[in-house]
C-alpha cells in the first residue's frame, strides 16, 4: 500500500507460500505512478486508477486519476489532476468519490472534472471506499480504526471500533459491508503485531463481526465480493485471496509485493493495482 514500507516487506514473504494460481492474467498496463486503486466504471465501460505519486500520506498535490480501456490501453494518463495522494474510489449519482488522506474528492464522471473537496473531520488516513444500494458513500479511516459514511455530500461517523483493526478495503455488499483489515498494533512501517482479516459490518445495527474462517491471517488491503465469494489482496506478499463462507481463505494468484485496492467488473474479472510496479493487472476467474 505504500511505497516507503517496502523495507518491511522481506520480512513476512514467508506467509504467501500457497497452493498454485487459479486466476489467469489477461493484460498488464503499465507505465502508472504508484497505482493505489482500480475501479471498473460500468456505465462508461472504463477503469479508472488513482495514483498516489510520492508518500501516500503527504499532501503535496501530485496524485492523480488515469483511464484505461477494458482491454489494458491506456486512454488518458492524466484524467484528473489536483489531488494528493488519491486511493480507494466509489461512484454514486453520476460522481467518482476519491480517497484523498482527510478528504474525498468529488469528481464529475462525465468530464473527469474535480468539482468538490469534502473535508471529513478527524479523519487521519482515508483509504479505500464504496457505495451502497441507496447511493450513500463509505470510507475507511485506516489509522482511526473508523468508517465514515458520506450521504448527500455530508459526512458523517459511521463505526469507530477498535474490532475493525486498521480496516483497509471495504465493499458494501447487499445489508452489509465486508471490511478488509490490515491488522492490530499498526507499526511506523506499517508491520503489524497482529494480521489482519475479513469482517463484516452490518448496516443497520453497525455490529462489527469477524467472518468464521479467515482472521489473522494477512495484512489485508483491498477487497471485494462477486456473489458468494471475497476476493482480498494482502499487500505485504502480493497475494490474492479467495474466501467463501464455511471455508478458509485460499491464495489464488500471486503478484511481487504491492498488490492494493482491487476492482471488479462484477462477473469474472478482477482488476488489480500493483503499486511498486506501477502497473495495473487484469485477472480471469476460474
Amino acid at each position: 500500500m505504500n511505497r516507503f514500507i517496502t523495507s518491511a516487506l522481506v520480512a513476512v514473504i514467508g506467509i504467501a507460500a500457497a497452493p498454485a494460481a487459479q486466476a489467469g492474467e489477461l493484460w498488464r498496463a503499465t507505465g502508472f505512478e504508484q497505482p493505489e486503486s482500480a475501479l471498473f466504471d460500468a456505465a462508461n465501460n472504463r477503469i479508472i486508477v488513482s495514483n498516489i505519486v510520492g508518500n501516500p500520506g503527504d499532501a503535496d498535490g501530485n496524485g492523480y486519476l488515469s483511464v484505461l480501456s477494458i482491454d489494458g490501453k491506456t486512454v488518458t494518463q492524466h484524467w484528473t489532476d489536483g489531488m494528493d495522494a488519491p486511493k480507494g474510489m466509489a461512484i454514486s449519482g453520476g460522481k467518482l468519490y476519491v480517497a484523498d488522506i482527510t478528504k474525498v474528492r468529488v469528481v464529475d464522471l462525465a468530464s473527469g472534472k474535480l468539482v468538490a473537496s469534502i473535508t471529513v473531520p478527524n479523519a487521519v488516513f482515508l483509504n479505500d471506499m464504496t457505495s451502497d444500494q441507496s447511493g450513500k458513500v463509505y470510507v475507511t479511516d485506516m489509522l482511526a480504526d473508523a468508517i465514515y459514511r458520506i450521504d448527500d455530500d455530508r459526512p458523517e461517523l459511521f463505526a469507530r471500533d477498535a474490532a475493525l483493526a486498521s480496516p483497509n478495503g471495504v465493499f458494501a455488499d447487499g445489508d452489509r459491508l465486508i471490511v478488509a483489515s490490515w491488522g492490530k498494533g499498526i507499526k511506523p512501517d506499517f508491520s503489524t503485531a497482529e494480521p489482519g482479516g475479513l469482517l463484516s459490518v452490518d448496516l443497520a445495527s453497525k455490529v462489527v463481526s469477524p467472518l468464521p474462517g479467515a482472521q489473522k491471517f494477512a495484512d489485508l488491503d483491498g477487497v471485494i465480493a462477486i456473489g458468494d465469494t471475497i476476493y482480498a489482496t494482502a499487500y505485504m506478499t502480493g497475494t490474492l485471496y479467495r474466501y467463501r463462507a464455511g471455508g478458509a481463505p485460499e491464495a489464488v494468484a500471486h503478484f511481487k509485493p504491492g498488490s492494493a485496492d482491487i476492482g471488479t467488473d462484477g462477473k469474472s474479472i478482477l482488476y488489480v493495482p500493483l503499486m511498486n510496479e506501477g502497473e495495473v493487472a487484469a485477472l480471469k476467474l476460474d
